[in-house]
């Protein structure tokens, strides 16, 4: 059973991602076998829709078709994470996330959703969208997530609560469980109960941009709300002993056995070096870590631009 990674953000750390994957294809003795990149989700700077993460600024067609190139000719997905919750239909029509879906709608690229508002927009306008269902969705009994599973999405992303709850996850049925996507790295503390206030925050600020946007035409700096939580700056280290925190061991001895195999990892605000970590964490034998951190580290830290954008 192949090991699946969905890692985060295309545009944020596209030079780390794809000194990830080439350093994969290079030297795949080095990291843990049947490992496989299967999405980098994430978003284009200042997509109204995108929610989750807030990631201002603009970019270019070219720069989306580039990027498009660099990571679909891979066999790669880009996973649009078009989960803000307090979409509405005036934005539906927005022109660049539209441009987005178009320049991506080759049956490779995929979305994840929260809000139906979006989720039925894209089902009757891109249907050629895997979509996938968002943790955002905080869905924390497992018959709900039976139900969701029920309904026609490529994964369902777990809440992170349910992590290592393993008298919880094996009422999932066998069948499901390879759709059920694993959040290993959560830096939220358990049963953080300002989750949900989290994401609106950051939605609402993704559509204070695109207003402001609208109104200073570029020509003055928008300044996000911003969310002020510690746990935002946690480590790969620091959430170890949470009890959410999936291990590299938990992976191989408790998830893959039961069939569960897509898991997925945050960190599309971080710095590189933090995420570099987690990559190693998770992917690298034990016995090259150090090897492979010094060989990405060197290329990540030098002015070599190895990249086509």
């Amino acid at each position: 059973m192949d090991i699946c990674f969905h890692i985060p953000d295309f545009a944020h750390h596209l030079k780390l991602n794809l000194l990830l994957v080439n350093s994969i294809a290079d030297a795949p003795e080095m990291f843990h076998d049947g490992l496989k990149i299967s999405s980098i989700f994430g978003t284009f700077p200042g997509m109204v829709w995108n929610g989750g993460r807030f990631l201002g600024g603009s970019v270019d067609s070219n720069y989306v078709k580039k990027l498009l190139e660099t990571f679909n000719s891979r066999n790669i997905p880009l996973r649009y994470t078009f989960t803000n919750p307090l979409i509405e239909e005036k934005h539906l029509s927005d022109s660049f996330c539209n441009l987005v879906m178009r320049l991506s709608d080759n049956s490779i690229n995929e979305v994840i959703v929260m809000s139906p508002v979006i989720e039925k927009y894209i089902r009757e306008n891109y249907p050629n969208y895997p979509i996938t269902s968002s943790t955002c969705k905080q869905i924390r009994g497992i018959e709900g997530v039976k139900e969701e599973l029920k309904k026609d999405y490529k994964y369902v992303v777990l809440d992170y609560n349910l992590n290592n709850q393993f008298d919880m996850l094996e009422q999932i049925p066998e069948e499901d469980r390879s759709r059920c996507e694993v959040l290993i790295n959560a830096c939220c503390i358990p049963n953080c109960p300002r989750r949900g206030e989290h994401y609106r925050s950051i939605g609402q600020d993704q559509i204070g941009e695109w207003e402001h946007k609208k109104n200073y035409l570029n020509k003055k700096p928008f300044a996000p709300t911003g969310f002020v939580c510690d746990s935002m700056n946690n480590t790969i280290y620091d959430i170890t002993e949470f009890s959410t925190h999936v291990s590299p061991q938990a992976i191989f001895e408790k998830y893959l056995p039961m069939g569960f195999n897509q898991f997925k990892i945050e960190g599309r605000t971080i710095n590189d070096i933090s995420l570099l970590e987690t990559y190693i964490h998770y992917m690298a034998k034990p016995e090259y870590k150090d090897v492979v951190r010094l060989k990405m580290l060197n290329v990540l830290t030098s002015k070599f631009k190895f990249f086509p954008l």
